[in-house]
């Protein structure tokens, strides 16, 4: 048989498996929402005790165009593991659940050459405000907020690593709620699980960056296999 021949002869039963009557669609497809656009960033763990999961970015060609993934890397969640996003309560280091936009990234590096989502340079006088009392809770803040405390502030600068390249997670962002948590965002592994946030390796980091486009409506799902807190639910 010719080489060809033998090339398509392998790759058949790989495609027909796909169209398989039956087959379960992708992840995205199975989902109760994706938020409107043609790219879904997808960040699943086993159960809601699980400090490790993947991450896998989607994108889908048209209006109800089948999804396809562009991209996965191993994820790392919060040092408690995940909770639901409606009743998440701040200072858990736990990771909430949901589907939530991306307001927008940031850095302490320059952004990747691509990247075309909002992008904000972390300076000496960049601050994210958790301070529960407030007027700047849940906001980036340079300077500090005169009425949000240091001590219930995140200093970017000081994350370096993990700070080298983020994502903003809309979770509590667009209406704060106090005390359901502030500062969540997708970003650079540390070295070891998060206080709440989601990390990946920092080449996965880059490469979300350069495929973001903010007039595909791209959104982040966070959740678990299956359960309550199942990712299929947001």
């Amino acid at each position: 048989m010719r080489q060809g021949a033998v090339a398509v002869a392998l790759c058949l039963p790989l495609l027909c498996a796909g169209s398989l009557p039956g087959a379960p669609p992708p992840l995205p497809g199975r989902m109760a929402d994706t938020g409107g656009g043609s790219q879904l960033i997808t960040a699943e763990a086993r159960d809601t005790g699980s400090t490790a999961g993947t991450v896998t970015w989607w994108e889908r060609a048209g209006a109800g165009g089948r999804w396809e993934a562009a991209g996965s890397a191993p994820a790392r969640f919060g040092a408690n593991g995940l909770v639901d996003g409606a009743t998440r309560r701040q200072g858990t280091n736990t990771t909430p659940t949901g589907l939530f936009g991306l307001p927008f990234a940031f850095g302490v590096a320059p952004a990747p050459a691509g990247t075309r989502v909002r992008y904000r340079r972390v300076g000496p006088d960049s601050w994210w405000c958790q301070d529960n009392g407030s007027r700047a809770y849940n906001r980036w803040s340079e300077p500090l907020a005169a009425d949000c405390r240091p001590g219930e502030a995140e200093h970017l600068i000081a994350y370096r690593r993990q700070y080298a390249h983020a994502l903003v997670v809309g979770f509590n962002y667009r209406e704060p709620v106090r005390e359901r948590g502030a500062g969540i965002f997708l970003h650079v592994d540390g070295d070891g699980a998060t206080a709440g946030c989601v990390s990946v390796p920092a080449d996965a980091m880059r490469r979300l960056l350069r495929w973001a486009d903010p007039s595909r409506a791209p959104h982040i799902a966070v959740g678990t296999a299956d359960g309550p807190t199942a990712i299929t639910r947001y």
